[in-house]
């Protein structure tokens, strides 16, 4: 459950409140006159991946189909030439 705060506790204590959502997972209502106007909460957890299972991950992926490198490379040939000033009028 939220703790409710008020926007003036928020002002003063904002660095507090940042710490705590991110560190403690706490959430937070912040009222004004009563009334609630902002909440803060903390981010929606990232997938943590080691590096180790990263590379597992890298090494199990299926090889791209043999005439990929062949579409990459005619798409690459294909490309108009850039402009030598891109920004001129």
């Amino acid at each position: 459950m939220p703790t409710t705060v008020t926007s003036t506790e928020a002002a003063r204590n904002l660095s507090d409140l940042l710490n705590r959502a991110r560190y403690r997972g706490e959430s937070f209502v912040i009222q004004r006159g009563g009334e609630e106007v902002a909440r803060l909460e903390p981010p929606m957890p990232r997938s943590k991946v080691t590096l180790r299972e990263l590379v597992e991950l890298l090494a199990n992926l299926e090889s791209p189909d043999p005439d990929f490198w062949k579409d990459l490379e005619e798409i690459r040939e294909n490309q108009p030439p850039m402009p030598e000033d891109p920004w001129g009028s």
